[in-house]
């Protein structure tokens, strides 16, 4: 079970330092709905993680004999999701703002004021289980817990693996939305210096991330071949 869910650790990771959600989250922290909104985008976020990654462990269960060792169809799964990680990083290192230069946000950005409750939830669901990024991220979670998982391990490991993987996939969003909960009027200000600083870094950040994760997939993919 450490093996597999050492294996998806990087990933989990990877969804949690995404800038562009917990920088949707805070917005809806600093919006005038920020307790029904905050609380709703954080529902649906986890609810896409846990959504994507099921499917796709589902998918990669598909594809194994039984005794449970990943036939090669795994290994190309996981070759194909490197290569698309490696892509979105040089997209990501492209999209980089030159310096002194505004970082651009999306759009969508101006319009968390007036979210409601479920728009909020539905809007959660699509940034983590939908949103590219994540999706591929989620994808290359669900697959390695689904290639991992043997018939001769506890019948519960893909549970737990899929259980530590969407708690610490979510943890970056979760964090500022208990907080905010606990204690709104110290919050705004650190808050809104976290969103400053990740909307400049966005794309860096990004970059960088992708690149590790892709080259890391890569590796998997070529082990099981």
């Amino acid at each position: 079970m450490g093996a597999v869910i050492g294996g998806v650790l990087p990933l989990a990771v990877g969804v949690a330092i995404s800038p562009i959600p917990i920088i949707a989250a805070i917005l809806m922290l600093l919006s005038p709905q920020a307790r029904v909104t905050g609380v709703g985008f954080l529902l649906g976020w986890v609810l896409g993680i846990l959504v994507a990654t099921t499917a796709f462990i589902a998918l990669s269960g598909s594809y194994t004999e039984g005794t449970g060792e990943s036939v090669a169809a795994v290994g190309i799964a996981q070759l194909t999701l490197g290569a698309l990680l490696l892509l979105l990083a040089a997209r990501s290192w492209r999209a980089r703002p030159a310096a002194g230069e505004e970082a651009p946000l999306p759009s969508w950005m101006g319009a968390i004021d007036r979210f409601t409750l479920p728009r909020a939830l539905a809007f959660g669901f699509l940034m983590s289980g939908v949103n590219p990024k994540n999706l591929l991220l989620c994808a290359s979670a669900g697959i390695s817990i689904g290639a991992g998982a043997t018939d001769t391990m506890p019948t519960g490991t893909t549970a737990v693996a899929l259980v530590v993987f969407t708690v610490l996939a979510a943890s970056t969003v979760a964090v500022p939305v208990i907080a905010y909960l606990a204690a709104a009027e110290r919050m705004r200000g650190p808050l809104d210096t976290l969103r400053a600083w990740l909307a400049a870094n966005n794309a860096l950040i990004m970059a960088v991330l992708l690149l590790v994760l892709g080259v890391e997939m890569l590796g998997k993919g070529l082990g099981q071949l």
